[in-house]
């Protein structure tokens, strides 16, 4: 049997390494697509529609967990393999059917062992999306492991020759341009050098949230979120008149809002 998959893992060496096992093990799977985060993963998934998703359950900024929520909107018919180096993850839940589960460093034995498994479901019918939505809800109470530092309280971004120390709190969204990443708070918009990758791994995830491959936001600075025909969504902010564009792949992360 013939399937798309996608894999989303950050760190370079250990997406190689899949990559490689799924080609030595697997060949008859086709890789539509190698993603270095979450917010990539939403936008493949979407254009790809893969039969199966490889997800990295700790991702900067758009987690897997975030991902695999947003699919029964951006890609409902994709089955999930989740890849962890956490065993703490409830791991008895897995075995509900709605998903499959790899431990780093990936076996080969255990990659088979999913391979028959995928399979085997995908014969069998797709698992019903209420197993998914509970296991999801399981993973996301399981307690965080430390970080290794708070988050960000502040940061320095450049006007011209001159350097500046910018609160978070004053932030109301960050943007990918070129090399460097705008800051822009309520009255100016500043350069960090920085990447948005960067960034998100820093920023608290309970102020801020990606909404575009290019866009993290400070929640508390958003007024309203709406939805267009298209699907994409818009935000408007509270201290600026321009709107910001919400990715329709990212706007199933605003369900409840």
């Amino acid at each position: 049997m013939r399937l798309d998959a996608l894999i989303a893992e950050d760190e370079p060496l250990l997406r190689q390494a899949l990559v490689g096992q799924l080609q030595r093990l697997w060949p008859e799977l086709n890789l539509v697509a190698e993603c270095e985060d979450g917010a990539a993963a939403l936008e493949a998934l979407e254009s790809q529609q893969p039969d199966l998703a490889f997800l990295d359950i700790r991702m900067p900024g758009v987690t897997g967990i975030d991902v695999a929520r947003a699919l029964q909107t951006v890609s409902p018919q994709t089955q999930v393999v989740f890849v962890t180096a956490y065993d703490q993850y409830a791991i008895a839940a897995f075995e509900q059917g709605a998903v499959d589960y790899l431990l780093k460093p990936v076996t080969d034995e255990r990659l088979l062992a999913t391979r028959q498994r995928v399979l085997a479901r995908r014969q069998a019918g797709l698992p019903d999306p209420t197993l998914l939505e509970r296991l999801l809800r399981q993973l996301a109470q399981q307690p965080s492991t430390p970080q290794a530092a708070p988050p960000l309280a502040w940061i320095t971004a450049s006007n011209g020759r001159e350097t500046r120390l910018v609160m978070l709190e004053d932030v109301l969204y960050f943007r990918a341009d070129s090399k460097y990443t705008s800051v822009v708070t309520a009255d100016e918009e500043l350069l960090l050098r920085s990447s948005l990758r960067e960034l998100a791994e820093a920023l608290d995830p309970n102020r801020f949230r990606q909404v575009h491959r290019s866009t993290i936001v400070n929640m508390q600075a958003v007024a309203s979120v709406s939805r267009e025909d298209t699907g994409r969504g818009v935000l408007r902010l509270k201290h600026r008149s321009e709107t910001l564009v919400v990715s329709q792949p990212f706007m199933s992360l605003f369900r409840g809002m």
